[in-house]
């Protein structure tokens, strides 16, 4: 009896000629068999990942994929076979999960696959865009640029992601720092005044307030903690609807220097994707797809996809760019530009650079304007707290 292999399954995404996105499972011997079939019925492909694919466990940070990447680009330029290269960061220490799954994409190379193939079993670590780059750098026989360029683009992602969680740092701990002064006033200061508070026949309303915030945490903290375990856990779970995240993003975008802020951010990543993307080969459709999922912004998506519609139909990219409100007339006048100079990956990633220095120093000067603001808060805060504990007080001696 003969033995017949299974024939593996890949999971796609694709469009179809009215430009509906749809999503499916299908058997191919092989990821290009696959692609000659999704083309036979009119489906362009977005991403295509096997179906059941193993997974590397462990987590694996941007800044080390980054460098295994540039190891790798190091190891080719040096020619360094491609399989002895992955065998040699399979070996690595650094990281396990990482390491164990460039040895898993050296079995497979050796097993007869391609690399963008080997390393799409693998979505946890690879993402889509890096799986689209590489295939396009093995198609055009220029893989060594292509994992140079992923390396920087992960890299200046890293650093964009940096400046920002250190800017905010230490607002953040300036207000949890005041959240914790306030709480255990509220549970510890505030509760000796009681008795003194039972005893007096009218309270100002401010002290009324204080002492019933006092009490939920000292007398209730199960239904304090009840309370805000449900606060948290409703707002995680409206965060997960897409509608929910749109107005929210919206409704942000709108806020005097926080909106213009937050859009910056999604337009520099956008801008610095589609860019690398653009530059390594990868149509433009595609690439507006793969950027649209990384933007990180709901309503920029939108607008994306938006754009690539009408880049379907053979319009410029500025115009729907333009319509979406999220892009400045500078920022939309240079990608005019540089679409009439067909320059437009280089000035993109040009664009890019300019967004992120200005997103650094509207950061700097957030933070500036934030400290102030937030001991003005605790300020005012404790201020109420001492208050509506004197003022009672006062109004008693007043009296006598």
């Amino acid at each position: 009896m003969l033995y017949h292999a299974p024939v593996p399954a890949f999971d796609y995404i694709a469009r179809d000629a009215s430009g509906r996105r749809v999503k499916g499972r299908a058997d191919a011997a092989s990821e290009a068999a696959l692609l000659g079939d999704l083309a036979g019925k009119g489906l362009s492909p977005i991403r295509i990942s096997a179906a059941g694919a193993p997974r590397a466990g462990g987590r694996v940070g941007v800044r080390a994929l980054s460098a295994s990447y540039r190891q790798l680009a190091e190891l080719l330029r040096s020619g360094v076979p491609l399989l002895r290269a992955l065998r040699l960061l399979g070996r690595g220490k650094s990281n396990p999960a990482l390491a164990k799954a460039w040895g898993e994409v050296a079995d497979s190379i050796a097993a007869g696959e391609r690399l963008a193939d080997a390393m799409s079993r693998h979505p946890r670590i690879f993402a889509s865009v890096h799986v689209a780059m590489v295939r396009a750098g093995e198609r055009g026989a220029f893989l060594e640029p292509v994992l140079a360029r992923l390396a920087t683009l992960l890299e200046q992602q890293a650093d964009l992601r940096g400046k920002v969680i250190g800017n905010l740092m230490y607002p953040v701990v300036l207000l949890l720092v005041g959240a914790a002064v306030v709480i255990a006033s509220l549970v510890f200061f505030v509760p000796k005044f009681q008795d003194f508070f039972d005893k007096l026949p009218t309270l100002p309303l401010a002290t009324r307030i204080l002492l019933g915030a006092s009490e939920l945490f000292t007398q209730h903290t199960v239904l304090a903690l009840v309370l805000t375990v449900g606060f948290v856990g409703g707002a995680w779970a409206g965060l997960r609807r897409p509608d929910t995240r749109y107005w929210l993003s919206e409704r942000l975008l709108r806020v005097p220097l926080v909106g213009p802020l937050f859009a910056a951010i999604a337009v520099a990543r956008f801008a610095r994707m589609l860019g690398t993307l653009l530059e390594n080969g990868i149509p433009m459709l595609q690439a507006i797809e793969i950027a649209r999922d990384s933007a990180g912004n709901p309503v920029l998506s939108r607008a994306l996809d938006r754009a690539s519609e009408s880049v379907r139909q053979g319009e410029q990219l500025s115009q729907p760019l333009a319509d979406s409100g999220l892009f400045a007339d500078d920022v939309i006048e240079i990608i005019a530009v540089g679409e009439s100079a067909n320059t437009l990956p280089s000035v993109l990633v040009r664009l890019a650079d300019t967004l992120e220095s200005r997103i650094d120093r509207t950061l700097s000067m957030l933070l500036r304007l934030m400290e102030p603001a937030m001991l003005l808060f605790i300020a005012l805060l404790v201020m109420f707290i001492f208050l509506a504990l004197v003022v009672p007080m006062m109004q008693l001696s007043s009296q006598l």
